[in-house]
């Protein structure tokens, strides 16, 4: 069987516990050969986030031309996305592939400052929408690309039905933030709702989740897994790794 290529787009979290590389070592346990270019220099380690640099949008460009003329991807996933510079480079150059896309849309990680922001997640919405096949929000960045409340799982579902309609993509709403018995989250596509139901774990956060889910999907996109059931052994995948995370330094354990 061939070993499908998938794309990653994001930042670059030194410490290895979310970002490109959590994102490199999904790929690889899953199947997959990651490959992919740096969205965002941060400056973090296990302990939280100090700062994040853009990169040099000439030089990303250009790194990503390379592999989309050289490479067939199976898949895309974008995270955090650095500048609008960066945004508009994508918008340009994902026509080059028709892999599926999977977008999380970092508005800021959980252990500090230096994501998006709600002005970048907005622009990025409008210029790669056409590109996307599933967005991946938490309830913080749900809110923000929609402008609603989403403190209820009621209100987050119809917040990502609203987001799905309007811009035309599958959406699927993490709903670890939310204080429901059970970690609910819940996809709204052409083919209606399916919520996806797993267990919710005590005790201390475990850094890097959403890049693990995320990645995780756009890798099960890529050996031809269909979108909910795709989204479903992502869930899955997290829940196994959130259960005996890695501690690679002195602050939050890290899911790879």
């Amino acid at each position: 069987m061939t070993v499908p290529d998938v794309l990653i787009c994001s930042g670059l979290d030194p410490s290895g516990g979310a970002g490109f590389l959590a994102d490199a070592r999904i790929i690889h346990l899953l199947g997959g050969r990651p490959v992919g270019v740096i969205t965002a220099q941060t400056v973090q380690s296990t302990t939280g986030m100090r700062s994040s640099h853009e990169v040099e949008r000439e030089v990303f460009g250009e790194q990503l031309n390379a592999l989309l003329t050289d490479i067939e991807v199976k898949a895309v996933k974008l995270g955090l996305l650095g500048s609008q510079g960066i945004v508009e480079e994508l918008g340009q150059q994902l026509s080059l592939t028709a892999a599926p896309l999977v977008w999380d849309p970092i508005a800021g990680p959980t252990r500090g400052d230096g994501g998006g922001g709600k002005e970048l997640l907005g622009f990025a919405l409008r210029e790669l929408g056409r590109h996307l096949t599933l967005i991946t929000p938490n309830t913080n960045e749900l809110a923000l690309l929609t402008g609603g409340s989403v403190s209820t799982l009621a209100e987050a579902t119809a917040a990502a039905r609203a987001l799905a309609d309007f811009a035309k993509v599958a959406v699927l709403l993490k709903g670890g933030h939310l204080g429901t018995e059970h970690s609910v989250d819940v996809l709204c596509h052409s083919g209606g709702t399916q919520e996806f139901v797993g267990p919710r774990f005590a005790g201390e956060d475990v850094h890097g989740t959403g890049c693990a889910l995320s990645s995780a999907i756009a890798t099960y996109l890529a050996l031809g897994v269909p979108l909910a059931d795709a989204c479903r052994r992502a869930k899955d995948v997290v829940a196994e790794r959130i259960m005996k995370p890695v501690r690679p330094g002195r602050g939050a354990p890290a899911i790879v």
